[in-house]
């Protein structure tokens, strides 16, 4: 992963899609449990989007804005442990992906908002904080289940390990199973 994104770096200087490569770098070392390069990264990623203008369609799948850029924060610092940055930039999301009249505008980033926040009550040993966001995640209209299932499975290993004779523990499991079950049956045409 990190010798692509020097690549893509090398091949495009001047779009958004240079500040997403920092993002998958960030996951990248994250994973590796790299803080440093994850911190370097993020923060390199910002200063290249604070180059860019602010784009005309931020809605673009890959177009990348301020608001995501949250996201992607939010993401690396869960992959790599660090619960407190983690959660400060998953109440961003949430607060951005809401309205002013409380209406979800972006449901798919607060889902995984929600179940980044209820990995770390898990971790903090709060296991009805980390199933009540993981409930509330799951419950989201609008999902991307493969997305939404990798967070969800993180949660879902979290609590399993944690708290492995919770009945709570089991419930959600058993959600995430059915989820699953259902995400790989095709629909057929009848």
């Amino acid at each position: 992963m990190l010798t692509a994104v020097e690549a893509g770096h090398v091949a495009d200087q001047t779009h958004s899609v240079g500040v997403q490569l920092y993002a998958h770098k960030a996951r990248a070392a994250a994973r590796m449990g790299d803080a440093r390069l994850v911190r370097d990264s993020l923060d390199a990623g910002r200063a290249r989007l604070d180059r860019l203008a602010r784009p005309d369609h931020p809605e673009h799948h890959f177009i990348i804005d301020p608001d995501k850029w949250d996201f992607y924060e939010m993401d690396a610092y869960r992959l790599l442990g660090d619960d407190e940055r983690a959660a400060v930039h998953a109440r961003s999301v949430i607060q951005i992906s809401t309205g002013p009249d409380g209406t979800e505008i972006s449901p798919m980033r607060a889902a995984e908002a929600r179940l980044t926040l209820g990995v770390g009550a898990a971790r903090n040993g709060e296991i009805e904080e980390a199933v009540g966001m993981g409930t509330a995640a799951l419950a989201a209209d609008r999902k991307s289940l493969p997305s939404l299932l990798l967070v969800a499975n993180e949660l879902d290993n979290e609590l399993r390990s944690r708290f492995p004779r919770e009945a709570s523990t089991r419930d959600f499991h058993e959600r995430i199973l059915t989820i699953t079950r259902g995400a790989s049956t095709p629909e057929l045409p009848f």
